[in-house]
């Protein structure tokens, strides 16, 4: 347990900031299954859909969840996806 003030206030800020964290993670776990599920069915994905993939993943490496190469990782990986299944023959 904290037992000065400022490692109280610290304890609480690094709880805050963890559930903040989590929730950015989550949002872009959750949003990089989704597309990857329909693009492995064979499915079309839109533009808008992808490009709120890119938001979610540029905003945690904004803040410093994922680090920023990490995050162009992730953003190279659902467009190679992305351009395999939408091509146009």
């Amino acid at each position: 347990m904290p037992i000065t003030k400022s490692a109280i206030k610290a304890a609480k800020r690094s709880v805050k900031l963890q559930e903040r964290n989590n929730l950015f993670k989550n949002r872009m776990k959750v949003s990089i299954k989704k597309a990857s599920k329909v693009l492995n069915k064979g499915e079309e994905l839109k533009k808008e859909e992808i490009s709120k993939i890119y938001k979610y993943v540029d905003k945690c490496a904004k803040v410093w969840v994922i680090k920023k190469k990490t995050a162009a990782r992730k953003k190279s990986n659902i467009s190679k996806l992305f351009n395999k299944t939408n091509k146009k023959d």
